[in-house]
């Protein structure tokens, strides 16, 4: 007798995989009763029952380990809870370095596993050997073991899932697939109604209406998600490994990581399992995958794996007399930046996504699904989930020849060496600004942000435009060096055609800004407010500036990669309100131009327009005539200098660019990249959306409150910054500079307090003016510490396991007035 199907629910989990049965679980945790989770053949057959298990804690970001953590210790108790056997052990982890460079990643990863509260310690090749009998330590550089990182049965672990959440009132009912996913128009804007299903094997066909619909399908995500066009980037690609026959005595063992070999060893059950993640990947399932594919296997394909066994069996001997048990080759979800999507899809309300997990689905799922019911029950994560929140993919990254393409890079970059600043090599190209092209023949060496070509820095002549990636000084630093002292001391010019540009256009224009917005909009045209949109709490869910262009019309600007998130943002928001909102990023190009000599040079190019502060203050844009064409003048600046930003509709920008250049030769105008901007800005203490402030700061704490006006009428997070302010602040930014010269910042290393671990930095780079590294980051106060409290203490930052002092300040110590800029 096959189990009736519901015809109404609070929501349907599409997909039975780990994902979809940790969001089903944790769902019904919190009391929602009324789940379905629709899976179209049986619960684990896509990825999940052949996945490797591995649950590692740590990740790139404080709040992925987060995820990762959760994961762990729920999956530490689901036996108890559901009598389900889970496999689940803390074995530890290990991995070990080839390379020096390699060795200073993986002490820098140290050092942020102590900041993120992970155990960690560092391992002599005696402590290794120790740890790792069975294990050729030539080559040697240098490991680090996580005690407490563990491994388990994925399949089982699922169905304890699935189980637990039955146990609760939520039903899994397995042979049923999706067909459709209906939707609706719900306060003038998309909305999922509900989902059409048939029944696998006797053709039973049924409509279950639904406030959520949460795709979870795996490998099938994406083609589920384009019916409804409903971007969700990813790509299957082949994961090979093999597990040995039985290995007498072999005891268990960490698990072993060798990422200078691609290799991966997991013991379990006295056989070891050899994974890859190879420098080039293999796509699959280009043309679809097979409507019945079922707990299945891909065709092997051993030369493809053969140059990682050469290496695995020199580097663990016994694998040479082991015999091969299981060659293994199944289909794993890559997305385009390594990242997970997780969230409400900015296209359609209601519908949730947890899909394209990297091959880190096991670790991830718990905390994943964890984190998804949060946002379902209450309209937001639990924390900062900007690292995997589907809103920074981008509408072109849903092309199939580009999922291809990169996911070529992907799936090995895993395991390859992760260099600051390291660019993806694939799928190049795809968005470029009109000074592209007379930029690379200026020696641009371009790296790419949501699919924007940016000149980063630029090379000399008889340079190699490329980048030598290294952990110490790399061979852009000199050239930088000389970009950020153009910008302080002379005049530079830099492309900022990538940000996003949206109009808000109607009567209601300046009403729906003030709701969403922290500063007062009620501004004289031609101004520019910089402000943030807030969240009910008081976080920074973006942050922008705004210009008034007319008594209805206005320009938001944004950074580039979080565009979709921003739009997204306010569309959600609009309501009733009398407004139109047009992505118009394409329609103007962007040109920087700042430095203390960037009004003469102007005044030179443009002089038909008045650039003194009188007739063109700061905060202010002006329609100005340059060369033959026409621009908006912008008096703004990320860098802490007099400056403009020029707007410029897309067909004159080439010109512009190139009657810049002409008339700034007399100037020694110098072309500068992105690298000087973001260690200008840094100097100056200037915040960057998605490191330093995030939707889960709160923007009293981030340094922000003078960017709010809690003296007009209700806006959104209007009431969080009134309750802060009266409660006092619980951590404050500051700004971090290193007295030694030679040590590099990034982010994520950890802060001390009079030796401490008081918090980590969320970005860093190195000050050419102030000369050394800076950073920022938040450290803990209480409501009473006073600022004499918060400075006198003895701050270092710990990098690569070496703690070094660091000055620290509550004004950017560059320019704490702003004199330079509004000169």
């Amino acid at each position: 007798m096959t189990t009736p199907v519901p015809t109404k629910a609070r929501a349907v989990i599409i997909g039975g995989g780990i994902a979809g049965c940790s969001t089903a679980y944790h769902l019904a945790r919190m009391g929602w009763t009324d789940v379905v989770l629709l899976e179209r053949k049986q619960l684990t057959s896509g990825t999940t029952w052949h996945a490797a298990g591995l649950i590692a804690q740590l990740r790139a970001t404080k709040n992925m380990t987060r995820l990762s953590k959760y994961s762990q210790e729920l999956y530490g108790g689901l036996e108890d809870e559901t009598g389900i056997a889970t496999g689940f052990r803390r074995n530890g982890s290990i991995t070990m370095a080839l390379t020096r460079e390699r060795h200073e990643e993986i002490r820098r990863q140290a050092s942020m596993a102590r900041a993120f509260g992970v155990e960690v310690e560092h391992l002599s090749e005696p402590d290794l050997r120790a740890l790792y009998p069975q294990l050729n330590t030539d080559g040697f550089a240098g490991a680090v073991h996580l005690p407490s990182d563990g491994q388990g049965d994925p399949g089982n672990i699922a169905l304890a899932l699935a189980k637990g959440a039955r146990m609760r009132g939520a039903q899994t009912l397995e042979h049923i697939r999706v067909t459709q996913i209906h939707e609706t128009m719900r306060g003038g804007q998309r909305a999922v109604s509900g989902v059409s299903w048939q029944r696998d094997g006797d053709g039973e066909t049924g409509f279950i209406a639904a406030d959520f619909v949460v795709n979870c399908a795996g490998m099938w995500a994406a083609e589920l998600g384009r019916q409804n066009n409903v971007n969700v980037p990813l790509q299957a690609c082949e994961h090979f490994y093999i597990v040995t026959e039985n290995i007498p005595g072999l005891g268990q063992l960490p698990t072993l990581r060798v990422p200078d070999e691609c290799a991966y060893y997991k013991e379990d059950a006295g056989k070891i399992l050899l994974g890859a993640f190879e420098p080039v990947a293999k796509p699959w399932g280009m043309n679809g995958i097979p409507a019945g594919f079922c707990f299945d296997q891909l065709p092997e394909d051993f030369d493809h794996f053969e140059p990682i066994l050469e290496q695995a069996v020199n580097r663990v001997p016994l694998l040479q007399s082991a015999g091969i048990h299981t060659f293994f080759n199944g289909p794993e979800s890559f997305t385009p930046d390594d990242a997970y999507h997780l969230g409400e899809a900015p296209e359609l309300r209601g519908y949730f996504v947890a899909a394209g997990f990297n091959s880190v689905g096991i670790q991830s799922s718990g905390g994943a699904g964890m984190a998804l019911a949060h946002w379902m029950e209450h309209g937001y994560p639990p924390f900062d989930l900007s690292d995997v929140d589907i809103r920074r993919m981008q509408p072109f990254m849903g092309n199939r020849t580009y999922l291809v393409d990169r996911a070529r890079e992907t799936l090995g970059l895993l395991y390859a060496d992760h260099f600051p600043y390291r660019q993806k090599a694939t799928a190049r190209g795809v968005r470029r600004a009109p000074f592209h092209d007379l930029l690379a023949t200026r020696g641009a060496v371009f790296g790419e942000t949501a699919g924007w070509e940016r000149a980063n820095w630029f090379a000399t002549p008889g340079q190699t435009p490329a980048y030598e990636y290294s952990w110490q000084r790399q061979n852009w630093f000199d050239n930088s060096a000389a970009e950020h002292l153009a910008i302080r001391e002379n005049v530079g010019l830099y492309d900022m055609s990538s940000f996003g540009k949206i109009l808000v256009d109607g009567r209601d224009a300046e009403t729906f800004l003030n709701n969403i917005c922290g500063a007062e909009m009620a501004v004289p045209t031609g101004r520019i407010v910089y402000t943030q949109f807030l969240n009910p709490l008081g976080g920074v869910e973006a942050d922008v500036t705004v210009t008034r262009l007319s008594e209805t019309r206005y320009m938001v600007v944004t950074p580039a990669a979080t565009t979709v998130r921003d739009m997204s943002w306010m569309t959600r928001h609009r309501g009733d309100f009398a407004v139109s909102l047009f992505a118009a990023t394409a329609a103007e190009a962007v040109l920087c131009v700042m430095g203390p000599r960037s009004r003469a040079l102007l005044q030179a190019a443009a002089p038909w327009h008045d650039w003194s502060n009188d007739s063109h203050p700061f905060g202010t844009a002006r329609q100005i005539e340059i060369g033959l064409g026409l621009a908006r003048a912008h008096r703004v600046s990320y860098v802490g200098e007099l400056g403009w930003e020029l707007y410029v509709d897309t067909d004159q920008a080439a010109h512009v660019l190139e009657h810049l250049l002409q008339v700034g030769a007399a100037f020694d105008l110098k072309l500068c990249g992105l690298h000087a901007m973001d260690s200008c800005r840094l100097e100056k203490g200037f915040r960057h959306f998605g490191h330093d402030i995030t939707p889960e700061d709160h923007v009293l704490e981030a340094g922000l409150g003078f960017a709010v006006r809690t003296a007009k009428p209700a806006f959104i997070g209007r009431d969080a910054v009134l309750r802060r302010k009266e409660a006092g602040l619980t951590r404050r930014m500051l700004q971090f500079h290193l007295r030694d010269p030679g040590p590099l910042l990034y982010h994520a290393e950890p802060i001390l307090r009079d030796g401490v671990i008081v918090g980590d930095l969320s970005s860093g780079a190195y000050g050419h003016t102030l000369g050394s590294a800076v950073g920022l980051g938040y450290v803990p106060c209480a409501g009473s510490d006073g600022v004499d409290d918060l400075l006198s203490a003895h701050y270092e930052i710990e990098i690569a396991g070496q703690r070094f002092a660091a000055e620290a300040s509550l004004r950017p110590m560059y320019d704490p007035t702003s004199a330079r800029a509004r000169a």
